[in-house]
């Protein structure tokens, strides 16, 4: 199964590779070891996303960019306003990069 290196870029992928950095720095880790833990944790947030994530949410917001390259989306919205069942959440700006997930299967 293919899979996309967008989550390296979220909080938890940048401490992870921040972590192993300093563990290959350090010579606790090999840096092939290292690159197999990336592989993995690209390989099980894909899998938990698709299998574990049931709730829906709406967003709403200017939308200030947008951009489609390699087979990717990027939008960049200002004012968004993020709905679910349960709660609201206004957020001046984010930024949103989507893929097709049907490129996974390939």
């Amino acid at each position: 199964m293919a899979t996309f290196e967008l989550y390296r870029r979220s909080t938890i992928g940048m401490c992870l590779t921040e972590t192993l950095d300093e563990m290959v720095s350090s010579s606790t880790l090999s840096p092939e070891l290292a690159i197999q833990v990336l592989v993995q944790f690209d390989k099980s947030m894909t899998e938990a996303l698709e299998s574990q994530v049931k709730s829906k949410v709406s967003i709403k917001g200017h939308l200030h960019t947008y951009r489609f390259c390699d087979n990717v989306w990027t939008f960049i919205l200002q004012d968004a306003v993020f709905k679910n069942e349960d709660a609201q959440e206004n957020v001046g700006r984010v930024k949103i990069v989507a893929c097709d997930s049907k490129l996974l299967s390939q």
